[in-house]
């Protein structure tokens, strides 16, 4: 692993950033050295083009970025671990989740940030779409982001929440290769998490199999949230200011159990932490099941170190850090998701297309063991069959758009 020292990388991220004003640029695909190649490109030629899309929408697949651009929409409300910084300041993350998606899957993709104080954010995202294939939300805190993502949902492109499903996809995937290693039925996981945010209520739902086809989906059968108050269970009066977290509430913690998240670890197979660093210790990871499974992925410091996990009596640690085995990264999930949903011309991102996503990762790793569940997230072999297995249950689920040849 490299060593990474995070008071050389601060200094060393200003100097490179400063240096080259911002990690992303557009270049023309044409030349314009001659006088054709500007009536070609421009006026008077590019009026045909334009007189071709207004007679039919879908031509803009074929003749425009459309078809290879995504937009990264945010309004700055929950960056990084950084909090409600604001467009403005979001900016070089944005500019950062663009220079990934042209790197590992070739897809155009540009920031769009708002300030967090828009109260028209989906009519503005709607009359934005027009340019863009897909429509990536970034950074934008519960429970908005779950509101917005689901009012745009019928805009006839893909739109999804990564910090939601692309950390569910690739959560999913460790799970099923972690279950290999240590020989545990999916099924009869049982399975706490710390965090019922953006990505705690997305794991969530995958795991229960909550709007997923079950034919397809196999749920887990004992599974317990924990937010900052403690075990999520149906007598809470609090929930009910808060609609997500009481459909959690229904849906998970069958026992009804209640109590701190040290009593919910007790016994548990896996832990499963997006939430806040430094909150399990050794001896709550000791009090779980033999072996247990740890994925530990508040960033930049986990909820427990992989190597106290590991001494806890973990047979398997992960976490969001590249300086640790098993890192459980979104870069794995969201440029395949894109990329295969952008090739199908998918008018959504189904249910379907995430399982599809997670169950070809998964299976990208021939021979996992206890420190490779996941592959590298600079393995350049993962986008393609994430694509392509994307691109294929968007075809059989019928959401894709035909453009005329």
């Amino acid at each position: 692993m490299e060593d990474l020292h995070i008071s050389d990388l601060h200094e060393e991220s200003l100097a490179l950033h400063a240096m080259h004003r911002g990690k992303i640029e557009i270049r023309s695909k044409i030349p314009l050295k001659t006088r054709r190649d500007l009536a070609l490109a421009y006026t008077p030629g590019v009026a045909e083009v334009c007189r071709e899309i207004q007679r039919d929408r879908d031509l803009a697949y074929r003749y425009t970025l459309k078809s290879n651009t995504v937009a990264i929409v945010t309004d700055g409300s929950a960056v990084l671990g950084l909090g409600n910084i604001g467009g403005y300041a979001a900016i070089p993350v944005m500019e950062g989740k663009a220079m990934l998606f042209k790197e590992f899957a070739g897809i155009d993709a540009f920031p769009i940030c708002f300030e967090g104080y828009h109260t028209d954010f989906v009519e503005d995202v709607k009359n934005i779409a027009p340019v863009f294939g897909g429509i990536n939300l970034e950074d934008i805190a519960a429970p908005k982001c779950f509101e917005v993502e689901e009012a745009l949902q019928e805009i006839g492109i893909p739109v999804m929440h990564d910090d939601q499903h692309g950390t569910a996809v690739v959560v999913l995937a460790a799970l099923i290769n972690a279950c290999r290693v240590t020989g545990r039925p999916f099924s009869s996981l049982r399975i706490v998490i710390a965090g019922a945010g953006a990505a705690g209520f997305a794991i969530t739902r995958l795991l229960r199999c909550i709007g997923y086809d079950r034919r397809a989906c196999v749920p887990v059968k004992d599974l317990i949230v924990c937010d900052t108050k403690g075990i999520i269970h149906r007598r809470r009066e609090d929930l009910l200011r808060n609609r997500f977290k009481y459909i959690i509430a229904h849906e998970t913690n069958p026992h009804g159990r209640k109590g701190t998240l040290a009593d919910a670890l007790e016994g548990a197979d896996v832990f499963i932490g997006v939430s806040a660093g430094g909150i399990v210790s050794p001896e709550m990871v000791a009090t779980m099941a033999e072996s247990p499974i740890v994925l530990a992925l508040a960033n930049p410091v986990p909820e427990i170190m992989p190597d106290l996990a590991i001494g806890a009596g973990a047979a398997i640690a992960a976490s969001g850090r590249s300086d640790f085995p098993n890192q459980v990264n979104n870069l794995l999930g969201f440029p395949g998701i894109f990329r295969g949903a952008l090739d199908a011309r998918a008018t959504r991102i189904t249910d379907g297309m995430k399982l599809a996503a997670a169950h070809a990762l998964a299976d990208y790793v021939s021979a996992p063991t206890a420190t490779e569940i996941l592959p590298s997230p600079l393995d350049r072999g993962v986008v393609p069959i994430v694509a392509a297995a994307v691109r294929e249950a968007a075809e059989m689920e019928g959401c894709v758009r035909r453009i005329p040849d």
